[in-house]
């Protein structure tokens, strides 16, 4: 029985309007900061390395290299503080944890692009059925109201 109280609690807690995040993205984390009675937005970008864990206690950790230093930040995705999620660019992974990534400087610290053929080679395909019906249906009316 109290399980199925906090189920609700914590279903209720879960952010619903979350992009599809994946390990290699570059993100932009929109942050809520608080200092004193003020609150701002403070943004923090980097390269997702590693997601664990499943509904409310998801967290995701993100890396970036600031004044040669590399700092990490682990997330709970389903924060409060978390104002909002950007993904820069998608990179091509074939790890859960790209750990390796600490140890890399430079250029070769790079991930390559997700390659996205497949959404292009849909699209067209199911575009030209609606454009063929409706040229018919304009053609009708004007022979009505060239008839009357």
């Amino acid at each position: 029985m109290s399980q199925d109280i906090m189920a609700g609690i914590e279903t209720a807690q879960l952010k619903k309007d979350l992009p599809n995040v994946s390990v290699g993205d570059t993100v932009n984390l929109h942050m809520r900061i608080i200092e004193g009675e003020k609150e701002r937005i403070q943004v923090f970008s980097g390269v997702v390395i590693g997601i664990k864990g499943r509904g409310i206690n998801q967290t995701m950790t993100v890396r970036r290299i600031v004044a040669n230093e590399g700092v990490e930040r682990v997330i709970p995705v389903h924060s409060p503080r978390l104002a909002k999620i950007e993904i820069v660019r998608s990179g091509h992974t074939r790890r859960s944890k790209l750990y390796y990534l600490r140890e890399r400087v430079g250029k070769k610290r790079r991930l390559r692009d997700k390659r996205r053929g497949l959404d292009r080679a849909i699209a067209p395909e199911t575009t030209p059925e609606p454009q063929a019906e409706t040229p018919a249906a304009e053609t009708e009316v004007t022979t009505d109201t060239a008839s009357e």
